[in-house]
């Protein structure tokens, strides 16, 4: 990574690479791992006794991952520099007992995750995604990536009002896809995915599966300036904070605090979870490595004091259909740097101190930035951010990047922002 705003292709086309091989939250955290690793960090478990030495660790656990380098010479008291994301995007997931059909039609029963935009399944050719627990307790991954399913929409034919009156669909009716022809047999798509697998069907005991589009990601624009491509909501800032942790982990300057990658499960439907960022593993990690370090309660406060978090998520970019939609003082556009988001009603956590933060890296990066604020009579969304500041008492700041199309089974940024913001994560994690 460069202290310069000119955009590299190189990390763009690689984040194309990261999202079409992460389908799901599993597959995001081994990639990111995979990258990691190949940056000198090793993998440690929660369920042994940690050393203080320096390095690079990480922590896998289910679909989130704590990273964290702690340089030469740091003290227990040292604080943490935290980059905040998260893994899971808004998709259909398979239920316990899958198979079903109507009307002759095999098809897959699936459950509505997160506020997707639900007419963007349609008419998609969809792959299976996910893990399987074995008996053994041991996971693996499944990556169906070829054309399985298929949610169809009515035609116009049978729905002549669709498009004076809208389309409306019934999450529990017109959702199911389809993926054959016949008579329903339990145990169908167990049996399928355990064969994909590798393994025997009968040693298939549990099942977190997901559909995801099988179309690639691709560049888009007359002059390619703009990218499209699926779950860049979030998986466009773990990519980048995965890049800006490495590039921060081998750098020539030392790092004067201890860099973070905290990439969370969940953020969809409210983060409580194990894996979330409502539940206790951020603190539980960032307390263990003062700890195993040789730090006290006292130390471990201080480190907390001094800590600054950048929850990175996607943002609005002005949507040239509907600008009404957006605040008149604020429209971030694509490729014009990371945004700034901020919600005085605490929907995002950041205020003037952690504009400055903010501020101050993507000047040091040569990076462009953007403000971005919700239009008074729309709702405003929100992030990891004020969940992190306030159950972990660390200053956090909300950024992003600004997309159209968010919870779309397909969005759409531009080209240079992923390269920038990467950019901007780096200068913050070395600063």
């Amino acid at each position: 990574m460069t202290n310069s705003a000119r955009f590299d292709r190189g990390h763009t086309d690689d984040l194309m690479s990261f999202l079409a091989a992460s389908p799901s939250p599993y597959h995001a955290v081994a990639n990111a791992a995979e990258r990691l690793e190949k940056a000198g960090f090793r993998q440690v478990a929660e369920t042994d006794e940690w050393d203080g030495r320096s390095g690079g660790r990480y922590v896998l656990r289910g679909g989130a991952i704590i990273a964290w380098y702690v340089p030469e010479g740091a003290e227990p008291s040292t604080p943490f520099r935290i980059v905040g994301a998260h893994t899971d995007s808004p998709n259909l997931r398979v239920k316990p007992i899958p198979d079903t059909g109507s009307r002759g039609w095999r098809q897959i029963a699936v459950e509505i995750y997160g506020g997707t935009l639900l007419n963007t399944w349609l008419d998609r050719d969809l792959g299976l995604s996910g893990r399987i627990t074995l008996a053994d307790g041991s996971d693996r991954l499944v990556h169906v990536d070829r054309a399985l399913l298929r949610v169809p929409q009515l035609a116009v034919h049978l729905d002549r009002s669709v498009n004076s009156e809208g389309l409306k669909l019934d999450k529990q009716r017109h959702m199911t896809p389809i993926w054959g022809l016949g008579e329903v047999a339990e145990g169908d798509l167990i049996a399928f995915v355990a064969e994909e697998a590798g393994v025997p069907a009968e040693d298939v005991k549990g099942w977190d599966l997901m559909v995801h589009s099988v179309e690639p990601p691709a560049y888009l624009g007359r002059d390619r300036e703009l990218l499209a491509g699926p779950r860049m909501d979030n998986l466009l800032s773990v990519h980048a904070g995965t890049a800006a942790l490495a590039a921060a982990a081998t750098s020539d300057t030392r790092p004067a605090a201890i860099p973070v990658l905290a990439a969370f499960d969940h953020e969809e439907n409210g983060s409580q979870s194990d894996t979330g960022a409502d539940g206790p593993l951020l603190g539980t990690v960032l307390e263990r490595s003062v700890f195993a370090r040789g730090g006290t309660y006292e130390d471990r406060a201080r480190a907390f004091a001094g800590t600054i978090c950048l929850s990175s998520d996607t943002g609005h970019a002005v949507h040239p259909n509907y600008s009404e939609r957006h605040e008149p003082g604020h429209h971030p556009m694509p490729n014009g740097g990371p945004i700034l988001k901020v919600n005085v009603n605490q929907r995002y956590a950041t205020d003037g101190s952690g504009r400055a933060v903010f501020a101050a890296a993507c000047e040091r990066a040569g990076v462009p930035w953007q403000s971005f604020v919700s239009h008074n009579a729309m709702p405003c969304g929100t992030t990891i951010g004020p969940i992190t500041a306030a159950r972990h008492g660390i200053r956090t700041v909300d950024i992003g990047v600004a997309i159209l199309s968010m919870h779309s089974a397909r969005e759409l940024c531009g080209a240079e922002d992923p390269y920038l913001l990467a950019n901007a994560l780096t200068a913050f994690l070395e600063s």
